[in-house]
Formats: C-alpha cells, sequence, structure tokens
C-alpha cells in the first residue's frame, strides 16, 4: 500500500512539475519529459508490470490534459514502461550508463510516435525540421534531468523495498 500511495504522489508530483514549472520556463519550447524519467526508472528498477503501471497512469494524466483524444500518450507511455521492464534483469544500482542509454531510447521512441500521431496523420512531412528542432534538443534535456532526478528514485525504491 505504501510503495502505490508513494508512486501516486510521485506521479502526480512530475506531472505537475512538467506542466507548470518546466511548461513554461522551457527554452524554445523544449523542455525535459519528468513522466517518461519516471517511467523508465520505475520499468528498470521494478519491472515490466510496475512500468507498464507508472506508464498507464502518466499517459492517462498526459492524455487528460494536453490531448484531445484519450489513448494516445497513455499507449505510448505504457509500452515504454513494458519495454524498460525487460532491462530489469540486467539492472545494477550503481549503473548510471543504462539508464541515461535507455531515456535517450525512450525519448526518441517517446517523440518518433508523437511525430507520427500528432503530425504525420494530419500530413505534416517535414521530419528532418522535426528532429532538429523538437527531436535532439528535447532529448539532451531529458538525458541531463536524468543523471539528477534517476538518483532520487532509486533512494526513493530502495527506502520502499527496505519497508517491504
Amino acid at each position: 500500500m505504501r510503495r502505490i500511495i508513494t508512486l501516486a504522489l510521485l506521479i502526480i508530483f512530475n506531472f505537475i512539475l512538467q506542466s507548470t514549472i518546466f511548461g513554461f520556463h522551457n527554452i524554445g519550447s523544449i523542455s525535459p519529459n519528468l513522466m517518461l524519467i519516471l517511467t523508465m526508472s520505475f520499468g528498470i528498477m521494478r519491472g515490466r508490470k510496475e512500468g507498464m503501471f507508472v506508464g498507464f497512469f502518466c499517459g492517462f494524466l498526459a492524455d487528460c490534459m494536453f490531448s484531445t483524444v484519450l489513448g494516445p500518450y497513455m499507449f505510448i507511455y505504457m509500452i515504454i514502461g513494458y519495454v524498460n521492464g525487460f532491462f530489469h534483469k540486467t539492472y545494477i544500482v550503481e549503473d548510471a550508463l543504462l539508464p541515461l542509454i535507455v531515456i535517450v531510447l525512450d525519448e526518441l521512441a517517446f517523440n518518433t510516435a508523437i511525430y507520427v500521431v500528432h503530425f504525420l496523420l494530419r500530413n505534416h512531412l517535414n521530419f528532418i525540421d522535426y528532429i532538429t528542432s523538437i527531436i535532439i534538443p528535447e532529448t539532451l534535456s531529458t538525458a541531463l534531468l536524468t543523471i539528477i532526478v534517476y538518483k532520487l528514485y532509486v533512494f526513493i525504491n530502495r527506502k520502499l523495498k527496505e519497508k517491504e
């Protein structure tokens, strides 16, 4: 029960931070994706089911707030959380390189899926411009923030494991 409450608070806190502080104080409409960092972190640390669970609720909040249709963000975050859960078996707490590589791949996959859902289906075909103006800068900002935030999630996960 303590784990569910903690995860719910982390999801809500990250959603509020991403949609307010990072949403308003972005550089060139680029802001780090805290919800993706959270989904990736708990997918790697706890496995496929918890990664999918966190991804579902992160995507649900994003769909409710930023999308006109319920489902696209939820599906993307769930898939990313599930796929990241496969790294749970090779996860080492002290390893900082695995989460960094995974978040870069997740961010590339996430932004490509967003491009397909929001732009390609509406016949906006300038993918090169989208890569250079959105995907690469957002991937770099998310990767830099992952270095800091991931350590906090490892600490929270360690405390939750001690209580279990």
